[in-house]
């Protein structure tokens, strides 16, 4: 970690944070596996901090069959009651019944438009991602219309915890939206 290189300053010096915005915040994502981890971790992340999420992506993976869209809309109530005794995750009932839910819907998704990625690029100007041109991050919005349009949509699909604010940060995260400040190295 380079710390003479200008980030964003939301990241701090945090190591997780600081290989997170570097490697991964704001890249565009198109593989559909990374796209439902990003989904998973985001909606789990409600009314949580970030980090808090970051520091147990690991678990995370492990306890959600690596992210395996198909095994994850599969599993069952006595899924439901592993999980919930698992330390390494967020013991949400309500959480972890909406992943699974959400899986199934994200399966629905992909066989309507050929993949979640495609769905999401759907709702973008010319499928291309937006690029803003923030200088300071006190004007990074916590949601958009956009955000908005899809969190509803996707309500209306069956989604749960996914409102427009996880939305925008699922957006971020995967790079539909480039909310590097302008001075960010990894602009």
């Amino acid at each position: 970690m380079n710390d003479a290189i200008e980030r964003c300053g939301w990241c701090g010096n945090d190591p997780f944070y600081v290989r997170y915005h570097d490697e991964e915040w704001g890249k565009l994502v198109t593989d559909d596996k990374v796209m439902f981890e990003f989904l998973v971790l985001e909606s789990s992340q409600a009314g949580l901090s970030w980090i808090t999420i970051l520091r147990r992506r690991e678990n995370y993976r492990k306890a959600f069959a690596n992210f395996d869209v198909h095994q994850v809309a599969g599993f069952t109530e006595q899924d439901v009651e592993r999980l919930m005794q698992d330390s390494g995750i967020i013991r949400n009932r309500k959480k972890i019944e909406a992943t699974i839910s959400n899986a199934v819907h994200y399966i629905e998704i992909q066989k309507e438009f050929g993949s979640f990625c495609n769905y999401l690029a759907g709702f973008l100007p010319d499928g291309k991602p937006i690029v803003n041109q923030w200088q300071h991050v006190r004007e990074i919005p916590a949601s958009t219309p956009l955000s908005d349009t899809i969190s509803k949509d996707m309500k209306k699909r069956g989604f749960k915890f996914f409102g427009t604010t996880i939305c925008y940060a699922h957006l971020q995260a995967a790079g539909y939206v480039n909310d590097h400040l302008t001075s960010c190295y990894f602009k």
